[in-house]
C-alpha cells in the first residue's frame, strides 16, 4: 500500500489515565486516503480511546496525530463520528436529524434540502423523512446517524462499534450497506469492532491491538488475502476467509491468555 497517500499519521501515542493506568503505549500507524481501516482487540485495549484521540475528543499523554499535514488538537468537522448508540435527537424527525449539522454551519436552505435528500436516498430511507427515531428500527436509526455525519462531508469517518447494539441479522445487513456507502463516497474510514468476521468483511487492513496497555500487535492487509470481488454474502464461507478468521482469533486468544 506504499503507493497510496497517507491521510493520518499516528505517532508514538501514549495515553495514561489517573496518572497510572496506561491505556495506550507507543502506538504509531499510518492511515491511507480512502482506506477502510478496522481496529480490533480485547476489551479494554484502548480501541475507543485511540479513536477519541483521532477525533480530538481526548488529548494523548504523549505523541501526536497529524491529518493532512496538520496536528489534531481538538474536534473538527473534517472528522465525523458515528457512535454505537445512535445519538439521534428524539424530538427531530429523520430529515431534521440529518439537516441539523448543516443548519448549525449556516448552509442555505435550498442547499441543505439538496444535501439531505441526497443522503436520505444514499442510506435507503426515502419515504421515512418525517419519521421520528422511536418509529424506526435499530438499523434504520443507525442509517440516519451515518447519513447525518456524511451530510457534513467529513474527510474521515470514525465509527465506534456502530453495529454493536444491533441484532445479528441486522448487523450483517448493515455492514453490507456500509460497504456500498463507502464505495460511493470513498471516505477514509476508521472502524472499531469486537467482531472478527465483521472486521475481515469490511477492512482493507486490520489493526490487531494487544491487551492493555494497548499496542499494535499486528497489521493485516486483508486485500492481499481475499479475492478481489469479496463484498458478497458468499465470502464468509470461502477457505480464504475462514483461514484468516482463524488466524485473527488466534492473535486475540493469545492476548486473552496473557490476561488470565
Amino acid at each position: 500500500m506504499s503507493e497510496r497517500n497517507t491521510k493520518i499519521q499516528i505517532r508514538d501515542i501514549w495515553k495514561v489515565f489517573y496518572g497510572q493506568v496506561i491505556a495506550l503505549q507507543d502506538v504509531s500507524l499510518d492511515v491511507y486516503e480512502n482506506e477502510f481501516l478496522v481496529i480490533i482487540g480485547p476489551s479494554g485495549c484502548g480501541k475507543t480511546t485511540l479513536l477519541n484521540i483521532i477525533a480530538g475528543l481526548e488529548k494523548p499523554t504523549k505523541g501526536r496525530v497529524i491529518m493532512d499535514g496538520m496536528e489534531i488538537t481538538g474536534p473538527d468537522s473534517d472528522r465525523g463520528y458515528v457512535f454505537q448508540q445512535f445519538a439521534l435527537f428524539p424530538w427531530k424527525n429523520v430529515y431534521e436529524n440529518i439537516e441539523f449539522g448543516l443548519k448549525v454551519r449556516g448552509i442555505p436552505k435550498k442547499e441543505r434540502e439538496d444535501i439531505v435528500k441526497r443522503f436520505i436516498k444514499l442510506v435507503g430511507l426515502e419515504g421515512f423523512e418525517k419519521a421520528y427515531p422511536y418509529q424506526l428500527s435499530g438499523g434504520m436509526q443507525q442509517r440516519v446517524a451515518i447519513a447525518r455525519v456524511l451530510a457534513n462531508n467529513p474527510k474521515v469517518l470514525l465509527m465506534d462499534e456502530p453495529f454493536g447494539s444491533l441484532d445479528a441479522q441486522t448487523r450483517v445487513y448493515m455492514r453490507e450497506e456500509l460497504i456500498k456507502i463507502w464505495q460511493k463516497e470513498r471516505k477514509t474510514v476508521i472502524f472499531v469492532t469486537h467482531s472478527v468476521d465483521e472486521a475481515i468483511f469490511l477492512a482493507d487492513r486490520i489493526v490487531v491491538m494487544t491487551h492493555r496497555p494497548g499496542r499494535i500487535k499486528e497489521i493485516i492487509n486483508v486485500n492481499d488475502l481475499l479475492p478481489k470481488n469479496r463484498y458478497t454474502d458468499e465470502i464468509v464461507s470461502t477457505p480464504e476467509f475462514m483461514k484468516l478468521e482463524r488466524y485473527v482469533w488466534r492473535l486475540l486468544k493469545e492476548e486473552m491468555a496473557d490476561r488470565f
